[in-house]
């Protein structure tokens, strides 16, 4: 079996502290820069060189959540994603 291809993502434990080398596959961290890239333009290094440590998880969430509505709805789905998120 083949190593699954993986970005590196923010990652904030229960107690509200920030835990290094998480990773998220690829085949998800890219779904998600879509709609960021569309939503708030490219940022390459977002995915690729580590720039603040990848996406968080409540960005990873939203994002995916506006990909599954029509493109021209997303900037307006990850608004209502992150808005309606607390504590995360």
């Amino acid at each position: 079996m083949s190593e699954v291809k993986t970005h590196p993502v923010q990652f904030i434990n229960a107690i509200g502290q920030r835990v290094d080398g998480k990773r998220c596959p690829v085949v998800v961290t890219l779904r998600a820069y879509e709609v960021y890239c569309k939503v708030f333009g490219p940022q390459e290094a977002l995915i690729t060189d580590d720039c603040r440590g990848g996406f968080g998880t409540s960005e990873l969430i939203a994002f995916l959540y506006a990909r599954s509505f029509p493109e021209n709805e997303w900037r307006q789905r990850v608004d209502e994603a992150l808005h309606g998120m607390k504590n995360m």
